[in-house]
């Protein structure tokens, strides 16, 4: 019989592609995820690894066993959910991650409606990038997340996490006074392509998330896109700094709808045919669960309200 918990092994291997990054994603010893493999291997009867350099790959036999893991934790993430539904009301902890502009824009009004609705319910929140929330819930450190991405920079596909659309609004771009190589604001910054409302800073400096993220990789991307390598001089996941930057004059820089609501005095915003468009992930087949259920909707009523007092965006 092959044990359930050395499929998910197997699996984050197959993602991961070293014995030592599962053993750091799922805090187990590289020499005990190891152990737990070759066990495995004896279970299966075949061979489902082998070495190519420093990385460990899985044969033929292993990806087809790869196959099958995706189908069964998904099934019993679906049996967690029905057994969840049979208790009598929603309660325990839910433990939630967001991206970090999410958290003043969605996340309290969201626990609002989860602690009117579901008192029992004990959310548990954590920041985290979008790029390692796929990771988060793989190796069981979230429940449930928000999540975003860019034109450019598209979420990468992965059976493992299913996710529902939340909120899709426009990126502005956020410029202030004249600074050392780049034109005033305001008459510069006109057009409809990227080419066009970009390339007037092009040899400004460059306000960008820091590297690692999806945000800054959308800055980068839509920059070449608009045919030029921004010079960056910040890099702040803040976009409240974004804006104080931009308005002194620092540079330009990427904002969404829902960080412009309190923009400073200065600050010039120029809307770009770019979309963010953020999201609720969870573990495949956990959408059914009460308590993520509860969280998806609850999410939904918060980004309506945050929708109606704008046209830009629209809630999902």
């Amino acid at each position: 019989m092959i044990d359930v918990r050395r499929l998910r092994l197997l699996r984050e291997l197959d993602r991961r592609g070293t014995v030592t990054a599962v053993a750091e994603a799922l805090a187990f010893t590289a020499s005990a995820v190891s152990q737990q493999l070759g066990v495995l291997e004896r279970e299966a009867g075949v061979p489902l690894l082998e070495r190519s350099g420093r990385r460990v790959v899985l044969t033929p036999a292993g990806r087809a066993l790869v196959a099958h893991a995706d189908a069964v934790l998904e099934r019993l993430e679906l049996a967690v959910s029905e057994l969840a539904g049979a208790r009598e009301g929603i309660g325990g902890p839910l433990r939630i991650g967001t991206f970090p502009s999410g958290g003043p824009a969605i996340v309290p009004a969201a626990l609002a409606e989860l602690a009117r609705r579901h008192p029992a319910l004990e959310p548990m929140v954590q920041e985290i990038d979008s790029a390692r929330v796929s990771d988060g819930l793989r190796a069981g450190e979230l429940d449930v997340a928000l999540v975003h991405d860019y034109d450019f920079v598209p979420a990468s596909p992965d059976t493992a996490v299913d996710q529902v659309p939340l909120l899709e609004e426009p990126v502005y771009l956020a410029t202030g006074g004249a600074t050392d190589s780049a034109p005033a604001t305001g008459p510069a910054a006109r057009g409809d392509t990227l080419a066009e409302l970009l390339g007037p800073w092009a040899a400004s400096p460059w306000i960008t998330a820091r590297s690692g993220t999806t945000g800054h990789a959308m800055a980068v991307r839509a920059c070449q896109a608009a045919g030029f390598q921004p010079r960056i001089r910040h890099q702040v996941n803040d976009f409240r700094t974004v804006l104080a930057l931009a308005a002194i004059g620092q540079g330009a820089g990427f904002v969404p709808e829902m960080a412009t609501a309190h923009a400073p005095e200065g600050v010039v915003l120029t809307r770009l045919p770019l979309f963010r468009r953020s999201k609720v992930a969870f573990r495949a087949g956990g959408g059914t669960h009460p308590a993520i259920a509860a969280f998806v909707a609850a999410a939904r009523t918060a980004v309506g309200g945050l929708c109606m007092r704008s046209h830009a965006c629209k809630s999902g």
